[in-house]
């Protein structure tokens, strides 16, 4: 055989794809990189026993106090709020997609569904605090309700920003299952219900699970959602009626301030980006061995 000719468009691929890739991990270690001198700096002047384990949070005053308990709580729960709303309207959209709909609906919606995911977050923000806020206050049973600034509004309209995350990555997860095991299913008589819960999604169970821990990142970072609908003003309190301040919020309001560069104030936004690169790390880790453990592979 004669001696085939070099493939040049196949290399050039090849080195556009590890350049891809590269950049990727090169922007996470940028990022590393300038977190960890100003941080460290910060800790240097400031224990992390205060830092992880009291309660009070006023950087920025006269009398300074760092503990970065109310921002870390503040984060928990809007973040849960959000996938309270995301979870189960997500995986029910995306089973309908799989399982139900027909192939042109599908077309249709599932487009539809994710130019959510387009949507500017600041106009999710101004939704929040101009339209849901107003409306919790009007319908509360009893009375009274939310406060004009409240994790509530902010947890469920992030939520509604998410969705399109985890309905896409579900339902594009089912659809890799292969069609075999719903034949199969359907010939031992099971209904559509009973294949969907029974047989696609413990089938697709890993990418699901991708799909939530990207959605619980997306939360956990959002910033500008929780910097108008939430507050400003860090409270250690579980009720989600409250006004709060999260850690994206306060990196949000602190970084646009006046604050002089190297000070000690300016040190604080380092140091709650790092604990919070480090809250995304660990989950992100967890999930990957998560993933690995349920992983389903087909031949």
């Amino acid at each position: 055989m004669g001696r085939s000719r070099p493939r040049y468009g196949e290399h050039a691929v090849r080195v556009v794809l590890v350049l891809a890739a590269l950049v990727s991990v090169g922007t996470t270690v940028g990022i590393v990189a300038s977190l960890i001198p100003t941080t460290v700096a910060f800790f240097g002047q400031v224990s992390w026993q205060e830092f992880l384990f009291t309660a009070e949070w006023t950087p920025l005053f006269a009398d300074p106090h760092y503990g970065v308990l109310p921002l870390v709580s503040a984060t928990l729960i809007t973040t849960v709020i959000a996938l309270a709303v995301a979870i189960p309207l997500g995986l029910g959209a995306a089973v309908y997609l799989s399982e139900y709909a027909a192939p042109r609906t599908r077309r249709v919606v599932k487009p539809v569904l994710e130019v959510l995911a387009g949507i500017p977050t600041v106009v999710y923000g101004f939704f929040a605090l101009s339209f849901l806020t107003p409306l919790l206050q009007d319908y509360w049973p009893g009375g009274g309700g939310p406060q004009i600034f409240n994790a509530l509004s902010a947890g469920l309209v992030m939520g509604v920003m998410i969705v399109p995350t985890v309905a896409s990555l579900s339902e594009d997860a089912m659809s890799a299952v292969p069609g075999a095991l719903r034949e199969g299913s359907y010939a031992l008589g099971s209904s559509t219900r009973q294949t969907a819960t029974r047989v696609v999604v413990p089938a697709a169970f890993s990418g699901i699970v991708a799909a939530i821990v990207l959605a619980v990142s997306r939360a956990v970072g959002e910033t500008m959602i929780v910097a108008i609908a939430s507050g400003q003003r860090p409270s250690l309190t579980w009720n989600p009626l409250e006004g709060m301040q999260t850690m994206t919020g306060f990196i949000a309001s602190a970084g646009t301030g006046d604050l002089p560069v190297g000070s000690l104030s300016y040190q604080t936004i380092f140091a709650v980006g790092a604990l919070l690169f480090a809250i995304t790390l660990v989950m992100n880790l967890l999930s990957a061995r998560l993933v690995r453990r349920f992983r389903e592979v087909y031949e």
